[in-house]
């Protein structure tokens, strides 16, 4: 229910992916830590120790509150840190349950500490306290490099999850089923997730049009509901999590349309929510695809955080791989067709954290994060422990017991 009322995710999806995502961490970790070979090895003459960076502060954002959280919290614990919490000021309230849930295990004093208060003003005193050893930051770009710069005067290890402007390249022997799916990415919490596939690079010619068609249907047959609808489907969207959002939304939807791109479907009128009853107060915005866009428009390259699709259209797949790369930001991206090897092929021409073919997510022991301006940090699996983890060799005499 916290979810639904600070962040407006459906029942459905609130109760099925956002607050699910917790647990699941927790399970992945806890599957395979027992088994983590890397905190203590021989190599060469020497014990090579991974031990504990020490305070962390985790600041986290307000999209995937509870997901985010366990990214952080989980793997800085299992590290042997203590963690100070900041959440989102949005959508506190889910923080909160977890930081009773911790104190009611009985965790020593100390380990496990949540703090409120405004993004930047907060983070900057995490960040330059001479006590926090680490900051663990996903959210903006701008935010994150002026943590970067903060956290550098005293040397302290800053790792960021930043923003994203990934495309999804549609080859030409693409099947519907993947376009679909391709297309409903833009849809999934609201479209307020940093690796949303906000850029889709269609090729030119005979399947342009059917490819803009689907899109269309996709984008058309999702209802905008309240988030107490209770027959809300898993491609309805709710409301943005704030008028702030909602503003910022319609606002690159009013520039996409004055810098001349044609709007396909969606657009700045409120949302006809078919049989659904809808607060004409409530931040709702339609789903809104564009055609006939060029990637020096400001839709094309900037992070807008709600269900905006922009297509653009290329003749060669190195002029797709061209335009995909284009960008800031390189967090995720997308290969769909027929053809697995030519979409391996293209994927690793693109420069971005991580790229799905023929789908949109990865596992949770799979790497997380970007290249360029989306940030210098892995989360999950072994790759998001190691995060907090420093490294230590202890050389050993060629007469040690350890070597023998």
């Amino acid at each position: 229910q916290h979810l639904q009322h600070e962040l407006g995710a459906p029942a459905k999806f609130a109760r099925n992916v956002q607050s699910s995502m917790f647990d699941l961490n927790l399970q992945e970790y806890l599957d395979w830590i027992d088994d983590y070979e890397g905190f203590s090895r021989i190599q060469d003459n020497a014990l090579i120790r991974r031990e504990s960076i020490g305070v962390v502060g985790a600041i986290t954002p307000w999209n995937w509150p509870l997901h985010q959280l366990a990214l952080k919290m989980i793997p800085a614990l299992l590290a042997g840190c203590t963690v100070i919490l900041k959440p989102s000021e949005v959508t506190p309230l889910n923080a909160f349950l977890v930081t009773e849930a911790v104190q009611e295990a009985n965790f020593p004093p100390g380990v496990f500490n949540m703090i409120c208060g405004t993004g930047p003003e907060t983070a900057e005193i995490l960040a330059t306290h001479p006590k926090v050893d680490m900051v663990s930051f996903t959210g903006s770009t701008a935010i994150g490099a002026k943590l970067h710069e903060l956290g550098g005067a005293s040397l302290k290890r800053v790792r960021t999850e930043l923003g994203g402007k990934s495309a999804s390249i549609i080859l030409d022997d693409a099947t519907e089923a993947q376009i679909r799916k391709m297309a409903g990415d833009i849809l999934e919490n609201s479209g307020q997730t940093c690796s949303a596939l906000t850029r889709m690079l269609i090729p030119r010619g005979e399947r342009q049009d059917e490819i803009i068609a689907i899109v269309k249907d996709v984008l058309e047959s999702s209802r905008v509901v309240d988030a107490t609808d209770p027959t809300a489907r898993r491609n309805d969207i709710g409301p943005l999590s704030s008028a702030s959002q909602l503003e910022r939304v319609k606002k690159y939807i009013s520039i996409g349309i004055e810098e001349g791109a044609t709007l396909l479907t969606g657009g700045l009128e409120f949302p006809d929510s078919g049989n659904t009853n809808l607060d004409p107060h409530g931040y709702f915005v339609r789903p809104t695809a564009f055609v006939n866009v060029t990637n020096n428009m400001t839709i094309a390259r900037e992070e807008i955080f709600g269900p905006v699709l922009s297509i653009l259209s290329y003749e060669t797949l190195e002029e797709a791989i061209r335009i995909a790369n284009d960008t800031q930001f390189g967090l995720s991206n997308a290969v769909v067709g027929e053809d697995e090897d030519r979409c391996i092929r293209v994927a690793e021409q693109l420069r971005s954290g991580q790229v799905h073919i023929n789908k949109t997510f990865g596992s949770l022991r799979t790497p997380f994060g970007g290249y360029k301006q989306s940030g210098d940090g892995r989360e999950q699996g072994v790759y998001g422990l190691e995060e907090f983890l420093q490294i230590k060799a202890i050389n050993l005499p060629p007469s040690s017991k350890r070597l023998k």
